[in-house]
């Protein structure tokens, strides 16, 4: 059957999703939206509650709830939809030590920013990254920046002290301008890079418990960069 009324319940509730976080934490469900997110979505085994499409991919996706054009248009976030969304079981990652090398990523809150930060941790091996008072990961803007990484890491989210309680043991290098040349320092085998707010840096408290600090040397002309563009040279560098 075809839903072709966005006055539809689950129209109605696919559009909370979307828009609302607390929503998105009562029902435990996030919006992948676009055909190849939600192709490598399935591929990567993810807990699928349902996915909506329209005619022109329900070959493709054949248990699919099928929505006009109209509707699946009015629900997506995106520029140009693509036709197909999924819901996805959000994970239980509970606040437990890495395996390897991780992220501490403190009060980010640009989720473009995030998004963009979680697809260079999958591509560059870091398969845990832990979330201090973070924008929410699962909003559709993080979730398309992340271009399918969310679904490869794991995402521990939490109070700053819970976090750095979980990570004690493990050498903590800090993003931080008075920090030594990231170029020539050595890290050690296993440790969590962390990284700061747009604007306001890692915490007094993070800074403290700092085992390392390292920058990105910069000409005299630039006083910071991206949040993201620092996260991903500091990463590959320390992955080096």
């Amino acid at each position: 059957m075809i839903i072709t009324s966005k006055q539809n319940q689950l129209v109605k509730d696919v559009a909370k999703l979307l828009a609302d976080k607390k929503h998105r934490i009562d029902a435990e469900l996030y919006v992948v939206e676009g055909i190849k997110p939600v192709r490598e979505c399935v591929a990567a085994g993810c807990k699928i509650e349902r996915i909506l499409c329209t005619e022109l991919f329900i070959s493709e996706f054949p248990n699919a709830q099928l929505l006009s054009d109209n509707v699946f248009n009015s629900l997506s976030t995106e520029k140009n939809p693509q036709g197909a969304m999924a819901l996805v079981k959000m994970p239980e990652n509970k606040l437990t030590q890495p395996e390897s090398s991780c992220l501490l990523l403190d009060r980010l809150q640009d989720p473009g920013n995030l998004g963009t930060i979680i697809r260079t941790a999958n591509a560059a091996g870091y398969s845990d990254i832990y979330l201090a008072d973070c924008t929410d990961p699962f909003s559709p803007k993080a979730v398309r920046a992340s271009m399918s990484g969310v679904f490869f890491v794991s995402l521990h989210q939490g109070r700053e002290d819970e976090i750095l309680s979980t990570l004690s043991g493990i050498s903590l290098v800090c993003a931080d301008m008075d920090g030594e040349n990231v170029f020539s320092f050595t890290p050690p085998e296993k440790f969590c890079l962390a990284i700061g707010s747009e604007g306001n840096g890692l915490s007094e408290k993070i800074l403290l418990t700092a085992s390392h600090k390292v920058k990105i040397p910069m000409r005299s002309s630039c006083e910071s960069l991206n949040a993201a563009v620092s996260a991903g040279i500091i990463m590959y560098q320390l992955k080096k």
